[in-house]
């Protein structure tokens, strides 16, 4: 064949990865070699027609699907794990078992210092037949195996590389959200696992939360561990001990949403000390993360705010220490099975991703892939526990 059309190499490779095989496991199955799988999916060469059938028949597509001019892909329902905004709003896609589910690419999430890559566009405005959370959308590649996630530690993303190292690999889709928000969009089947640093009653981390939130039961398993506490310009730092100076001194605050753990730290120490929230400058700010709050005091539109210890020793910010925190990923038990959560919890031993947690100011990875806990599912009213 001399001509691939528009699909070429590129099509190979997404329907290849799209359907999760290796291009040694591709090779296999279409009986040529796997440096022939490589050539064609790097454009180094065309598959001749013998090639080109093996190939597609092992992908279950024909030649011209394969090889042929891409066309639109047809819309396909998803799940979205928060609004996605209007018609060609740009979101992330991964599979879930059964379904889509889509995350929107849209403010803090759109960007890690650049754009990010969108895996479909919403079609419509109005929700799917599968509900309120469900949309249409139509995907401009190929979906992939992915690994959906959903936390605020902004470490969660260096999972991405070793996850991409597997054979065959696995991609990543964070969700950046307050621990409360992150359980709530497990216990629905919307993200693999759910990163979360909340005190529970009794003072444990997270595993009393998790089995309040997720009925379905839970793997526990380790993360890392930080120091949460204030986070403030170092020209407004002397003389601050505690929240209780912050609020003496009519410091600007910004804070964090709802369910955070760190907006739960401040109200606390706010309690324990008597002071009205509603009488500080700035409590009814809403930043989406640990390293929003410190960009906001670094940018000067506030002096101070809860956040973790490596959000503020990456802005060069003071810190002064409120609590000790655990941040571990919870996985639902009707996915801990999945190819994605066992990819996920291959990569939490590998040496690179405790080396690069490791290389983190402020950050302990003692705990990193260390199962912590087995919260067993909660029986429903009226049957017997």
């Amino acid at each position: 064949m001399t001509d691939q059309g528009a699909g070429g190499g590129t099509g190979l490779r997404l329907a290849r990865q799209a359907r999760g095989f290796s291009q040694q496991q591709l090779a296999g199955m279409a009986g040529v070699s796997r440096q022939a799988v490589s050539a064609v999916e790097s454009g180094l060469s065309d598959p001749s027609l013998r090639v080109a059938l093996a190939l597609a028949r092992a992908l279950g597509m024909t030649v011209e699907e394969l090889f042929g001019p891409g066309g639109a892909a047809s819309p396909v329902a998803a799940r979205a794990v928060a609004p996605l905004g209007g018609e060609h709003a740009r979101v992330a896609l991964a599979p879930m078992g059964e379904e889509f589910v889509a995350l929107p690419l849209s403010g803090d999430s759109a960007s890690r210092a650049g754009f990010q890559p969108a895996g479909a566009l919403a079609c419509g405005t109005g929700p799917g037949p599968g509900g309120a959370r469900t949309r249409p959308v139509r995907p401009i590649v190929p979906p992939r195996p992915t690994l959906v996630l959903a936390g605020c530690d902004p470490a969660m993303p260096l999972l991405e590389t070793p996850l991409g190292l597997l054979d065959p690999p696995v991609a990543l889709s964070w969700w950046s959200c307050p621990s409360q928000e992150a359980l709530r969009l497990a216990a629905d089947g919307l993200v693999h696992a759910a990163g979360a640093h909340l005190r529970g009653h009794s003072g444990e981390y997270n595993t009393g939360p998790a089995a309040d939130l997720l009925p379905q039961g839970a793997e526990v398993v380790g993360f890392c561990s930080w120091r949460e506490g204030l986070v403030l310009r170092p020209d407004v730092a002397g003389g601050v001990t505690d929240v209780g100076d912050v609020a003496r001194r009519g410091l600007r605050l910004v804070n964090r949403e709802p369910g955070s753990e760190a907006r739960c730290v401040l109200d606390r120490e706010l309690a324990g000390l008597g002071i009205d929230a509603g009488q500080l400058p700035g409590y009814g700010t809403r930043a989406t993360g640990h390293l929003q709050v410190a960009a906001a005091i670094t940018a000067g539109l506030a002096d101070a705010g809860v956040a973790s210890e490596p959000a503020a020793l990456a802005y060069g910010l003071a810190f002064i220490p409120l609590a000790a925190e655990r941040f571990d990923l919870v996985i639902p038990a009707d996915v801990a099975g999945s190819r994605e959560v066992q990819a996920l919890i291959k990569v939490l031993s590998s040496r690179w991703l405790l080396d690069q947690l490791a290389s983190l100011p402020g950050y302990d990875a003692a705990t990193c892939g260390e199962h912590v806990a087995t919260l067993p599912p909660r029986a429903a009213p009226g049957q017997p526990g």
